[in-house]
């Protein structure tokens, strides 16, 4: 059976239009569209059901058309057409189980799973394959359909592009024993991706204008337009694979998508895939499993970033590192930076992993350069100075590769910010009386414990300026005076306001 099936294949693309019109007429099917469309047609016939009868036909159509002996086996008359569908995927168990069936069903380009005849293909007629990006939160469990372009059918701008598969009963197990993320949604996954035919490098997925998707008989949603806050920008849509489970036939029926898009020159690939999506904290567990940078290998770089260079002439005798993350200028938990940085500051891996599984953009918030998750590091240095210095929020890592905590700004900030002046005479040595500040916060001298310009000891005391206050203190308290004066004048005496200064005391002019 397996020689038939490859024979009947070898000769069902030998043909030609006509050939492939007629024997598709036989089985009433559809006979209009290109001849990669026809061939591709006929090959789903053979695979799916090659009857008696309908091989017979095949053979029929070959030995009118070559006049060869029907028992050998036929090889191509000439080189195809390259085909739209280039995949060889034949992983075992992937092949629907459901026979296709039914008269006047144009089935699509897309559908490739059929098309395992294709790799004896000259290799001349092959395209490169292909590549999406990997994505950090979609671990990919089966490739359900290749990359395969989206081809227009005519010069219409709205174009529509079917294709049918159906899942494996061990696929449907999966999806249906999975937990859910979140009310009706699983976490393994039928998800749908787009992008452009680009052979160059590995292709983020990339919506066609204009585009809809219909699974079965409903339609998908598709993520809609972030608006945009700055004039004259057009906003932009968040390209992300399209989960389409919640629309399938979890059963061995077969599914039918639908894609419509916008034909506007550019040219698009779609692939279908078999996911487990995974969340921000399964991503950080696994970043703290794997991705942990052991101290001395982050002191080693340290070093490097301050060691001595000859050729300038300028040298750093240090580098400061904040300890709040520069994304929501909170004191970081978790110090992450993608190895690809140059700078030593670090970000909280927490909130990163978080907002990237919200808006997928995977750019470092120091130096907004691209800081994917395979090359993302815990800093086990830095984790190490947070577990030690809990009371500083920033530091200074020195040429030797150590550190020490900033705190001189804060301290300054409590310490006062004037002399005091004492006057007064001295003492028998020669020296002033030092004053100090009592607990009612009022200054006062330490010779004694009366108040400042009273007479001690048969000396009077000493009288102390607190050169703190400027002179437009004073103006601003000798205008005060006059207002008041006038009050009193106008409205009577009014009781009066207390000194601010104690007895003996001034302020400096």
């Amino acid at each position: 059976m397996a020689a038939e099936l490859v024979e009947a294949k070898n000769m069902v693309m030998s043909f030609r239009v006509s050939d492939l019109q007629m024997l598709l007429g036989f089985v009433g099917r559809s006979k209009s569209g290109l001849k990669h469309e026809l061939v591709t047609r006929a090959l789903q016939l053979v695979q799916f059901d090659c009857s008696p009868e309908l091989f017979k036909k095949i053979k029929e159509l070959y030995e009118t058309r070559y006049k060869k002996n029907a028992e050998s086996v036929p090889q191509p008359h000439r080189p195809l057409e390259p085909l739209t569908m280039h995949s060889t995927y034949d992983r075992a168990g992937a092949v629907p189980r459901t026979p296709l069936t039914g008269p006047n069903i144009d089935y699509p380009v897309l559908y490739g799973k059929y098309l395992n005849g294709l790799g004896r293909l000259p290799a001349k007629t092959l395209k490169p394959e292909v590549r999406l990006v990997k994505l950090p939160f979609f671990n990919m469990l089966d490739e359900l359909l290749k990359p395969t372009e989206l081809v227009p059918q005519n010069n219409e701008k709205l174009q529509e592009s079917p294709c049918i598969f159906a899942l494996t009963p061990r696929q449907v197990e999966l999806i249906r024993n999975s937990r859910e993320l979140q009310p009706g949604v699983k976490a393994v996954q039928v998800v749908l991706r787009i992008c452009y035919s680009d052979t160059s490098c590995p292709q983020e997925d990339q919506y066609p204008p204009n585009i809809a998707v219909k699974v079965n008989h409903s339609y998908c949603s598709v993520p809609g337009y972030y608006p945009s806050n700055k004039p004259g920008v057009e906003p932009k849509r968040p390209c992300r694979p399209i989960n389409l489970t919640h629309l399938m036939y979890l059963s061995s029926a077969t599914n039918r998508i639908t894609v419509t898009w916008g034909n506007y020159g550019k040219s698009y690939s779609v692939a279908l895939y078999l996911v487990r999506q995974l969340t921000s904290s399964e991503l950080l567990q696994r970043l703290k499993t794997i991705g942990v940078k052991h101290p001395e290998l982050c002191k080693a770089l340290v070093k490097e970033k301050l060691r001595l260079d000859p050729d300038s002439e300028i040298a750093t005798t240090g580098v400061r590192v904040s300890l709040i993350c520069p994304l929501v200028k909170m004191r970081l938990s978790v110090p992450c930076r993608a190895e690809t940085c140059a700078h030593l500051q670090c970000f909280d891996a927490v909130f990163y992993l978080q907002m990237n599984e919200k808006k997928p953009t995977w750019m470092c918030p120091v130096c907004d350069k691209p800081a994917p998750y395979d090359q993302l590091i815990i800093d086990g240095l830095l984790s190490k100075i947070l577990s030690e210095c809990e009371d500083a929020d920033e530091i200074e890592y020195l040429v030797d590769g150590s550190w020490c905590p900033i705190r001189a700004e804060k301290e300054r900030s409590c310490s006062p910010q004037g002399a005091i002046l004492v006057l007064g005479p001295s003492d028998a040595n020669g020296l002033l009386p030092t004053p100090s500040i009592n607990g009612s916060g009022a200054l006062g001298s330490t010779g004694g414990g009366g108040p400042a310009g009273t007479v001690e000891n048969g000396k009077p005391g000493a009288d102390v300026v607190d050169l703190t206050l400027d002179s437009s203190s004073s103006s601003e308290d000798e205008e005060e005076d006059e207002d008041e004066e006038e009050d009193e004048d106008e409205e009577g005496p009014r009781p009066k306001r207390r000194c601010p200064f104690q007895k003996g005391l001034v302020p400096a002019c």
